[in-house]
């Protein structure tokens, strides 16, 4: 495998891309954000250039010190040939097996080859699916190889009456001072690892929250190294009011006026979020979302 590290590279595979998307769109938004600061250090490799068949993105070698943190040793992986990625997967050049870690993509065939890996590493692996939704303009980027958004913010989406219904509220930046809040309301967090990767991502990345009368968050959503939208919550007392879909009104304006790409996973079963998806104007994706999680034999997990 290749590293690529020229910024010239980097922004010719980014605009290469967008030609696979949605499948290569876990990849395609981590590579934003390299492009951008690269604010969670990775690396990207590739099989050859500037011709390639794989893409796998992963945090620098000094990132994945904590053996047991899956929320920082993650890969995100797009192979246009998804049959040939056992070979590459079990490298252990490429992947460090010994530590409990993640597989993210868009491509539900690259479970064969994962799992075929991970045997031969005696690893450990679960698979979770969900429903991907994306933006038209995300998949305008698909049909025009573009790699710049268009115009979600001036479509006419009802943000302005949205805000005149709410003067007891404001949106605001969700900032490193509420990662315990929301790492306490995160189904998926609730631990020291988390909270240190949601500390992370609200100094690097854009988050936004509603702050109630108390001038205390009743709502938030933030983003994620690979620009997904998720951990959005609204508290108890709030829930029911529209809180949530306006500040997610919001929140999209904001992104697509930066030219900030995004997408959302949402599960089958939870119907009430599939419902705001669809409001919102997002579309359910060709393809589904995937996370496999690998745990070595000699750690339990947690």
């Amino acid at each position: 495998m290749i590293l690529l590290n020229n910024s010239e590279q980097l922004l010719a595979l980014f605009k290469s891309l967008a030609r696979s998307i949605p499948e290569s769109l876990k990849v395609y938004g981590c590579l934003f954000h390299i492009n951008h600061g690269n604010p969670f250090n990775m690396e990207v490799l590739v099989d050859s250039w500037p011709e390639y068949q794989m893409v796998i993105i992963r945090p620098q070698k000094q990132e994945m010190t904590d053996d047991m943190d899956s929320y920082t040793n993650v890969y995100r992986i797009f192979f246009k040939d998804p049959q040939k990625s056992q070979e590459v997967l079990k490298n252990s050049e490429i992947i460090n097996w010994k530590q409990k870690l993640q597989f993210q993509g868009f491509q539900e065939s690259l479970g064969e080859g994962i799992k075929a890996a991970a045997f031969s590493n005696s690893v450990k692996v679960e698979h979770s699916r969900a429903l991907l939704f994306i933006t038209e303009d995300i998949l305008k980027l698909h049909a025009a190889n573009k790699s710049k958004l268009g115009s979600w913010a001036e479509t006419g989406h009802p943000d302005d009456e949205l805000e005149s219904e709410t003067s007891n509220f404001k949106y605001a930046q969700l900032d490193v001072s509420y990662s315990e809040l929301v790492n306490d309301n995160w189904k998926l967090g609730m631990n020291k690892r988390s909270l240190r990767y949601i500390k992370r991502c609200l100094r690097a990345l854009p988050a936004a929250c509603m702050l109630g009368p108390d001038g205390v968050p009743v709502s938030w959503i933030t983003m994620d190294p690979s620009c997904e939208i998720g951990m959005g919550y609204s508290v108890e007392k709030y829930r029911r009011r529209g809180n949530g879909t306006r500040l997610m009104v919001w929140y999209m304006k904001y992104l697509c006026q930066k030219n900030i790409p995004f997408y959302g996973s949402v599960l089958e079963e939870n119907q009430s979020a599939i419902r705001m998806n669809r409001a919102l104007g997002f579309l359910e994706a060709s393809c589904q979302w995937h996370q496999w999680t690998c745990y070595p034999q000699n750690l339990v997990p947690l």
